[in-house]
């Protein structure tokens, strides 16, 4: 099966759609195709599409799929890793309307440069990507998660001290929201 992401951006992501119709159409898509389509609008007869699905509902949908293509959203990556998952990582573009920005071509160049997941940004070699995929080995993901925490808690222990009572309270539970934060989006 293959799962496509498009994450929960308030905007369009139809491109990545069409494109994967286009490979499901001649051919060079088999498989099961289920889309996490958020905001998108797109109708087929070929792919089952949700809007948003409820997080266990994802998680379990990540751990059946055998590709995840996915927008490059680093929370859609991570999870894609973290389940040993080969992932196609397609930005969003602001030319486009799709993002504010484009920061997302740089987050998928550093993970594609990495080893770790391949880069598609031209859709009209989805179908070439898509091969690619099947002997691609991914890098092994290790989450960094617990020496963040420690980094954190070390500061906490040591270098907050030199600050006045108050802005350690505060640091404080700046810091553990952050991290609340950080762990509920790397479970």
């Amino acid at each position: 099966m293959i799962l496509v992401t498009l994450g929960t951006q308030d905007k369009s992501f139809e491109r990545l759609l069409k494109a994967v119709q286009k490979e499901i159409n001649s051919g060079n898509i088999k498989d099961k195709v289920v889309v996490q389509a958020g905001y998108t609008k797109f109708k087929s007869k070929d792919m089952e599409i949700f809007e948003l699905v409820p997080i266990e509902e994802f998680d379990t949908l990540i751990k059946k799929c055998d590709l995840l293509i996915t927008h490059g959203g680093v929370g859609s990556i991570i999870a894609g890793l973290k389940n040993n998952k080969k992932v196609i990582a397609v930005p969003r573009l602001k030319k486009f309307g799709e993002h504010t920005n484009d920061h997302q071509l740089q987050i998928i160049k550093n993970f594609s440069n990495a080893g770790y997941i391949l880069e598609l940004n031209n859709f009209n070699k989805l179908g070439e990507v898509i091969k690619e995929s099947k002997s691609f080995k991914p890098k092994k993901y290790n989450s960094n998660t617990k020496n963040m925490i420690n980094l954190i808690t070390s500061y906490i222990n040591n270098d907050s001290k030199k600050f006045h009572p108050i802005r350690r309270l505060l640091l404080f539970v700046i810091i553990l929201l952050l991290l609340y934060l950080l762990l509920n989006n790397l479970k």
